[in-house]
């Protein structure tokens, strides 16, 4: 039996340099107990995950290569002039809405934010705070023609015939842009990229509270269905998540008390999720224990709306939560999925799976069945934070 050994990275890496090599990572070897996951070397797979888009190197330094506080802030600060979050902002289009041939504005607009909220961009930083004031000023979410998009502001809605438009769920005018529409799996969303950004909505937030089913999730076809869905749950997680962090740093004397008894029911609320979660091993049915469905084993980036057990465990990552015991299979499972080396791939890294671009208006740069530096991040953390801070490597 192979013995095996952890690394724990603590570097200081010169952000300056456009290659990193991996002896300045100076590791520390720990010894492990013969159970411990194998996995190779880490030390070969950051100098791939660096050698990327700023809105990736960050992440890794502050995830993965435990770098100075410093370094890290100096990498974040590239996001919105280099690489993909530059590409984000410089496709908002005039009517502040981001934009794909033959897609609503709707669909474009919010997954490109929440693209834009997972390179972990400065909210603070002015060109995104242009950005987001430009779309709120100028973009409501309307359906008075009978089905929800992203409008102007001054929309009216004039049939050829004459005739009063059908019922509607929105405002006179339209909801406002962070307030969202009817579909929790779109709420969740909305309130995620608004929250990030600084525009926290205790009206979306409530709403999206009252519409938790008794098993503990969420679904765009309730009341329909009383049943909850994988989908819906983990867009309606992440944007409660977000929501209580920004409320936590907005309150002001005048709201205090009820906007931290809004963040409280949220917390609680996320709490019954999880156990939705759990209780199915994050991705089987809880009363057969089959796969519920294959798509929940495919690691896409960007998921746009959809689940998986990556993402999944990416959100209770960075939640906070402690590991679980109901995790471990699709803990075994994320391990299992790490490439081994070879002369075409970097070693140890994560392929893409599924990539639900298609009304992103920007390129990422990965292609499905190829090496992704989006998953092989995502893995990494989500699997340091599992076992500890730890990553177990072969004993060579």
């Amino acid at each position: 039996m192979k013995s095996f050994i952890s690394i724990d990275l603590c570097p200081e890496l010169n952000t300056t340099q456009t290659k990193y090599d991996s002896s300045a990572l100076a590791p520390t070897l720990i010894a492990r107990t013969p159970s411990t996951p194998c996995y190779h070397r880490l030390v070969d797979t950051l100098p791939w995950l660096l050698e990327s888009d700023p809105a990736i190197r960050w992440q890794v330094l502050r995830d993965l290569a435990d770098a100075s506080p410093g370094t890290i802030a100096a990498e974040r600060a590239r996001i919105p002039h280099q690489g993909l979050g530059a590409a984000i902002l410089a496709a908002q289009q005039p009517d502040a809405a981001w934009r794909c041939p033959d897609r609503p504005a709707w669909l474009s607009t919010l997954f490109t934010l929440l693209l834009l909220r997972s390179t972990g961009i400065d909210p603070a930083d002015p060109v995104v705070q242009s950005a987001l004031r430009r779309a709120e000023a100028n973009l409501r979410w309307n359906d008075e023609p009978g089905c929800w998009d992203l409008r102007p502001a001054d929309f009216r809605f004039a049939p050829a015939d004459g005739q009063l438009p059908p019922p509607h769920g929105c405002k006179p005018g339209g909801n406002p842009f962070y307030d969202g529409e009817e579909e929790p799996c779109i709420n969740g969303g909305v309130l995620a990229f608004g929250s990030c950004f600084g525009h926290p909505s205790g009206t979306l937030a409530a709403r999206l509270l009252s519409e938790q089913l008794p098993e503990g999730g969420w679904n765009c076809e309730a009341p329909g269905s009383r049943r909850a869905s994988f989908h819906t749950t983990i867009c309606v997680l992440e944007g409660l998540l977000e929501y209580e962090r920004a409320d936590a740093n907005q309150r002001t004397a005048a709201n205090q008390q009820a906007s931290a008894d809004l963040a409280s029911q949220a917390a609680a609320a996320r709490l019954r999720a999880h156990q939705y979660l759990l209780e199915r091993s994050l991705f089987r049915r809880r009363s057969t224990g089959e796969i519920a469905n294959p798509e929940f084993l495919q690691l896409a980036f960007p998921p746009r709306y959809h689940y998986d057990v990556l993402r999944a465990l990416d959100y209770f990552r960075a939640a906070g939560v402690a590991p679980d015991p109901r995790m471990n299979e699709a803990i075994h499972y994320i391990e299992s999925r790490r490439q081994p080396s070879g002369c075409c791939q970097p070693v140890g890294c994560w392929l893409l799976d599924r990539a639900y671009d298609e009304a992103i208006p920007v390129r990422l740069g990965e292609s499905v069945g190829e090496p992704s530096r989006w998953n092989t991040l995502r893995a990494l953390r989500v699997l340091r934070w599992f076992h500890g801070g730890h990553i177990g490597v072969p004993h060579l």
